[in-house]
């Protein structure tokens, strides 16, 4: 397990956006009014380590036992695609860049779907398209 990183100033889901107004509310507790607002913290959770966060917007049964984090990964930017919502269920695709090392930059290109429990948005899991 990675220690925590402290909160930014600037927002790692869009750094135009300040932490304490954008994810930091969301880290320390509040709902998610949005499952792309959801997405978009748990994306700062993995640059900011947060694995305790993680694992409570994550259904609990899709939620992996073990999760742990690379040190080596190194995040840089988020991109959400498209987003459509429909009651308690949810779809949000996004393209996250990283790089691990010194290799070259990664996309990662999820179509993930989220739900909505005891008034909550949660991660249920996600796909990867081709191409």
């Amino acid at each position: 397990m990675t220690a925590r990183l402290a909160p930014p100033a600037a927002c790692p889901c869009d750094p135009s956006r300040r932490y304490a107004a954008c994810c930091g509310p969301l880290h320390a507790g509040q709902a998610a009014a949005t499952a792309a607002a959801l997405m978009r913290s748990r994306y700062s959770a993995y640059v900011l380590g947060d694995l305790e966060y993680l694992r409570a917007s994550w259904a609990a049964r899709t939620c992996p036992e073990t999760l742990e984090f690379d040190p080596a990964v190194r995040w840089l930017g988020l991109e959400l695609k498209r987003q459509r919502e429909d009651g308690d269920a949810a779809v949000v695709e996004f393209v996250a860049r990283y790089r691990v090392g010194g290799g070259s930059a990664v996309r990662l290109h999820e179509v993930s779907r989220f739900e909505r429990a005891e008034g909550r948005w949660v991660y249920v899991d996600g796909e990867f398209p081709r191409g």
